[in-house]
């Protein structure tokens, strides 16, 4: 796999896919690490397409996850038609990861990938593969040096892939996800500091859910104990404001517990906990 970023947004969208195909066929085997979104979808046909039985997706079961992802990778795997692995991981029980540092994300990887190299050793499957892309280097990401330490191959970033061109290619391979909201774990809605608990994975992920019920794709519930910041799709905020609509996002809240509710202007944006983190 070259790892020179190439100028793939000048190229036809099945032009750059057969050659995220042709570059994994290279590898005697695959295990991709599957979350059920656009990304990790994208690879996983990829994968597929190239190596038929020698990929593995394999998704990994937590607190952390919403209910709503695991539920969308499960069709997702179905649908691309590719073998599909659901293990447990139990980031949740290490302090390290719970006590919310700022390197969070480098004790659940760690877990995960630790995971996938267990899988892929007992399916002989040598190459360990995730969704991260090219505009990813933009962001905080601890994550990858647990990928670093634990040999994970990141094809779409190797190919210099960014968010744009791969909604592009998988719309064109007929992914019905290609254009979903983007995710995140759980456990990005809770300020650094404070403990992760089960309990407020579980609020926040009903919460959220109730949200989308009102028609919002795009929400995150930030949890600061008893106070919940909610971040929509700017262009929902308008509609959002409407008295009616206020009421409803604020029920949809209390019921989770939350005592407080505010509607942060700024609108959603992503890992907006790592601003605090620049003052």
């Amino acid at each position: 796999m070259s790892h020179a970023p190439p100028p793939a947004e000048i190229e036809d969208p099945r032009t750059t896919y057969r050659r995220l195909v042709s570059a994994i066929r290279t590898l005697e085997g695959v295990v991709v690490a599957f979350s059920g979104g656009v990304d990790s979808s994208l690879l996983l046909a990829a994968a597929h397409d190239a190596l038929g039985p020698r990929a593995l997706a394999v998704t990994a079961l937590s607190p952390t996850y919403p209910a709503h992802e695991f539920e969308r990778a499960v069709a997702l795997a179905g649908r691309i038609g590719a073998r599909h692995l659901l293990l447990e991981s139990r980031e949740m029980e290490d302090a390290r990861f719970t006590a919310n540092p700022p390197d969070r994300c480098y004790y659940c990887k760690r877990e995960l990938f630790g995971l996938l190299r267990t899988v892929a050793a007992r399916e002989g499957l040598p190459v360990i593969l995730d969704g991260t892309h090219h505009d990813d280097r933009l962001d905080l990401r601890p994550g990858r040096r647990a990928a670093q330490e634990l040999q994970v191959r990141s094809p779409l970033a190797e190919l210099g892939l960014d968010k744009n061109t791969l909604r592009r290619m998988a719309r064109e391979r007929g992914l019905p996800n290609w254009n979903a909201p983007p995710a995140a774990c759980l456990a990005s809605r809770i300020p650094y500091g404070q403990t992760i608990t089960p309990a407020r994975l579980r609020r926040v992920d009903a919460a959220e859910q109730a949200i989308r019920a009102l028609g919002c794709s795009l929400v995150r519930v930030r949890d600061h104990g008893d106070l919940a910041r909610v971040e929509l799709d700017p262009e929902a905020l308008d509609r959002t404001l409407h008295l009616e609509n206020r009421r409803r996002l604020v029920e949809a809240c209390r019921r989770q517990g939350y005592t407080f509710v505010c509607l942060d202007l700024e609108g959603y944006r992503t890992g907006s906990m790592n601003e605090a983190l620049a003052r």
